[in-house]
């Protein structure tokens, strides 16, 4: 009886143990989530969910300024050491209480479900994800994926295209081993 009693206490320790080891979710996507961020997070929040590492602000001049060139407000997520892990785009500018409108991942360390992140090859994101559209800018094709709420950038150069066209790309052009430029979760 008592071996019993033992080996359940030692397999609830082991299984909270190996709980409480794990990331907590800090670098997982999902549709609508990119490590602690989500849909409802608003931009004050983001130096309590980062507290331990450094926010750099570039703030535009919104409706008001006389730039019209300026590009939305980006707030830039480094850690400690230095390494940019994210960029983070509000909804609404120069505004504390907007929510988030999309996110760029810098860092590896930031994955799906199925092990995408910014080093995939093309060959990986297609295997394990939904490609919707392709959509050809001057100098990317851009990889919509609707099961994430993603665009995926590759360089045309990837691509063996030269740049400055917007020669449609379709997914069969794509080689195998083409790597991302950018990926971006949308909140919307």
């Amino acid at each position: 009886m008592i071996k019993k009693k033992t080996l359940s206490v030692l397999i609830l320790a082991t299984v909270l143990l190996m709980s409480s080891c794990g990331d907590g979710g800090k670098f997982n996507i999902k549709k609508g989530r990119v490590g602690h961020l989500t849909t409802t997070t608003t931009i004050q929040e983001l130096a309590t969910i980062f507290e331990k590492d450094s926010i750099v602000k570039n703030l535009s001049e919104g409706a008001l300024g006389d730039n019209y060139f300026q590009d939305d407000d980006e707030y830039l997520i480094y850690e400690k050491g230095g390494k940019h892990i994210l960029t983070i785009i509000p909804r609404e500018q120069l505004d504390s209480t907007s929510t988030i409108k999309s996110i760029e991942v810098h860092d590896i360390r930031y994955a799906t479900e199925t092990g995408i992140n910014k080093n995939s090859s093309f060959s990986e994101v297609n295997a394990n994800n939904n490609i919707n559209r392709v959509e050809s800018t001057f100098f990317t094709a851009t990889l919509f994926i609707d099961d994430l709420n993603a665009t995926i950038a590759i360089d045309k150069e990837e691509l063996g295209l030269k740049d400055f066209t917007t020669q449609k790309v379709t997914l069969e052009q794509i080689p195998d081993l083409a790597k991302m430029k950018a990926f971006i979760v949308w909140f919307n």
